[in-house]
């Protein structure tokens, strides 16, 4: 992936440390560029990411990778049914010998955490790292503790296997900014990773690439990005072309439009823009959009469900005129 250079120096730096976080990351990923941009993008927008694919193509390895090149806190949870929210935020414990309360903070205290497998955890867990992910912060016994920056969480589930899970519902789905997958590798990739299945690079002994400093420094030039008004509308035409497509029963929501120009801003800055065309737009609102849908017939599931909102999308970005 290229992150092209930027002409103020802060902007520069930033860049320049992205480009070897993508090489980085893409050393250990290999094949994927695609969901290696969709990551950094949504880091740059400031949103979250649920990795929705079958087991063993990569969705650990591509999160631990991330989180190495960052240059930040970093930890993983295995979502369980027995999981509770306070194994999440953490808990208030008795210590010390004047008898008082000390907070003793949960994982989700980090730059990157990865939620394995979220699916798997009870509505009420899944609602205890659903509203830190929201608000950027936990309140435990009226007292608030704010999270640190950036935070950045990965979910991953597997679609195909619905057995002894709770489904995330649709206005929980709303909270990650991008669902991607990164689906099975070509044949000449699969051919060098079987290959050289001796001399895989270890995530973990990835170099940080990047700070928490750099990243914000990153975001904060992202968000500067210009969208045009007639890209404005054109964003907007989109999303009312989901609330008024025959064949979905629930459109994109006006959270899912924020998230939308968000991603845009983000994919323009590491295309070395200062400016979103319709293809950033065009480009981001499957990833973006695809997993807010939900349609009008709930008789299907999993592949066949996704594969219905796909096309009712793909029909929407067809009859919307793209602004010259």
């Amino acid at each position: 992936m290229e992150v092209r250079a930027h002409p103020s120096s802060a902007a520069a730096l930033a860049a320049a440390a992205l480009r070897e976080a993508a090489t980085a990351v893409g050393s250990v990923v290999r094949g994927k560029p695609e969901a290696v941009r969709g990551v950094l993008e949504a880091l740059l927008a400031g949103g979250h990411v649920l990795l929705e694919d079958v087991p063993g193509v990569g969705k650990t390895t591509l999160a631990r990778a991330l989180a190495r090149v960052l240059g930040g806190t970093f930890r993983r949870v295995q979502f369980t049914s027995d999981l509770m929210p306070a194994d999440i935020i953490g808990v208030n414990v008795l210590a010390g010998a004047d008898g008082a309360f000390r907070f003793r903070p949960g994982p989700v205290f980090c730059h990157v955490l990865l939620a394995d497998e979220v699916n798997r955890a009870t509505p009420r867990t899944q609602s205890a790292l659903l509203q830190a992910m929201e608000e950027r912060q936990v309140t435990l016994d009226g007292v608030t503790h704010r999270l640190p920056e950036p935070f950045l969480v990965l979910a991953t589930q597997n679609p195909m296997e619905q057995h002894g899970t709770y489904p995330l519902p649709e206005s929980q789905m709303d909270r990650f900014l991008m669902r991607l997958a990164l689906g099975y590798p070509d044949r000449g990739t699969e051919r060098e990773l079987v290959r050289d299945s001796g001399s895989v690079i270890d995530p973990e002994g990835l170099s940080a690439a990047m700070t928490p400093a750099l990243v914000a420094q990153a975001r904060l030039a992202a968000s500067d990005v210009r969208l045009d008004e007639t890209l404005l509308d054109y964003l907007l035409d989109v999303v009312e072309g989901t609330r008024r497509h025959a064949a979905l029963a629930l459109g994109a929501s006006p959270r899912a439009a924020l998230a939308l120009a968000r991603a845009a801003r983000a994919r323009a800055w590491l295309d070395g823009r200062d400016f979103v065309i319709p293809d950033d737009i065009k480009g981001l609102a499957g990833p973006v959009l695809e997993h807010r849908l939900v349609p009008r017939d709930l008789s299907t599931t999993g592949a066949e469900r996704r594969a219905q909102v796909g096309t009712a999308l793909a029909d929407v970005l067809a009859r919307v005129p793209v602004p010259l």
